[in-house]
């Protein structure tokens, strides 16, 4: 198994982090039985995104709550842990947020023993986020 698929299967591990490509992430878990999602969401369409992305069931409401509410459960999924990757994201306060959002899904998940993992793709670094993972 590579480091980066045993880091993904860690519940402590957790959390929202940045990575400079989806490859090697979608590579490292294939066949691993995590389930990796890709969503490409702008501040316009964010909630839209998401819910297509993550087959929201139709109760969701689009607004903050409901995404957290939504993230938190994820029962419709199938996975031993969950691994959404924003291939593109919001900028702004609209980012923050969402940061904050998919961190509060993480430390739920974590305290649960089920790995969850945000990554945006972010080749510049531009975000102030941690890195998954040591790039060569």
């Amino acid at each position: 198994m590579s480091k980066l698929l045993a880091r993904l299967r860690d519940p402590a591990r957790s959390g929202v982090y940045r990575a400079s490509a989806a490859q090697p992430i979608e590579e490292a878990t294939r066949s691993s039985g995590l389930d990796v999602v890709g969503i490409e969401a702008s501040a316009g369409a964010l909630f839209d995104a998401v819910a297509r992305a993550l087959n929201f069931p139709d109760w969701f409401g689009a607004n903050w709550d409901a995404l957290e509410d939504c993230l938190s459960d994820l029962s419709w999924r199938e996975g031993d842990g969950h691994v959404l990757l924003f291939l593109k994201a919001p900028t702004g306060e609209t980012l923050g947020t969402l940061i904050d959002v998919l961190s509060s899904a993480a430390h739920y998940w974590a305290g649960r023993g089920h790995p969850f993992f945000a990554v945006f793709v972010d080749p510049q670094r531009k975000l102030a986020l941690p890195d998954l993972y040591r790039e060569a």
